[in-house]
């Protein structure tokens, strides 16, 4: 459970952190004078640090918070009912989680790496987007992202093991924004239980895509991707 003496709830709209440098007047000003949903986040939020494997919040607690990764990797997830661990998604830096329609959340949170978070109430940012068109626009757009990459997510789980494999390569590629070398903060594990494989299935389809000269898996969570027209092919 977040200590709730941990957030910010009533500094006015400008406020900036102790200890933090104000930020030039040119960085809070989107267009036409109004901040980003960003920069809001970064002046409303407070930031924590989640070691390892650190629940961040649980299954069916009150979706009170919003979060966004300065540093490190989560792991969204719920426990099935046979005790199987189902993955929801993963987020890097800069991505936004704990974006909810209901009012607890649907799946447990926990960081894969140390992280550290940008924690912000979630009543805040609903107020401010009460009253900037702009922030409301910003924070649909995030939900709008979030509700496709489910459904994608979906979409993947009826396809074979080698097709949702290189389709999470790519996934995280485009998302990681570093060429073809592939960094993975999540364990072969993790992988498994986000694709519905096992992780002998996923060990095994990474080989097999290894040698077939399409990856090159230096290490465990270093994959460098030789032929991406070989892997959109199987994730089309």
């Amino acid at each position: 459970m977040l200590p709730q003496t941990a957030i910010r709830t009533d500094q006015p709209r400008h406020f900036v952190a102790r200890g933090r440098n104000p930020l030039p007047a040119a960085t809070l000003r989107a267009a036409n004078g109004a901040e980003s949903l960003e920069q809001s986040l970064t002046l409303m939020g407070a930031t924590m640090s989640y070691p390892r494997n650190t629940e961040i919040f649980g299954e069916g607690e009150p979706t009170d918070y919003l979060y966004k990764i300065a540093s490190g990797s989560v792991r969204t997830y719920k426990i099935l009912s046979d005790g199987r661990r189902q993955i929801g998604g993963f987020y890097l830096p800069g991505d936004v989680f704990g974006l909810e329609s209901a009012d607890e959340h649907t799946f447990s949170a926990e960081a894969i790496t140390n992280a550290k978070l940008l924690v912000v109430k979630r009543s805040a940012v609903a107020a401010l987007a009460s009253r900037d068109a702009g922030i409301a626009r910003e924070l649909f757009d995030l939900s709008g992202r979030e509700l496709r990459r489910m459904q994608e997510r979906m979409l993947l789980l009826v396809k074979s093991a080698q097709e949702r494999v290189a389709s999470f390569l790519l996934e995280m590629a485009e998302r990681a924004s570093a060429g073809n070398i592939v960094e993975l903060p999540m364990s072969r594990q993790d992988i498994a239980d986000y694709l519905g494989l096992t992780i002998e299935t996923v060990s095994r389809t990474l080989s097999g895509l290894e040698t077939a000269a399409a990856i090159e898996v230096p290490t465990s969570r270093r994959i460098v991707l030789r032929n991406r027209p070989a892997l959109s092919r199987l994730n089309s």
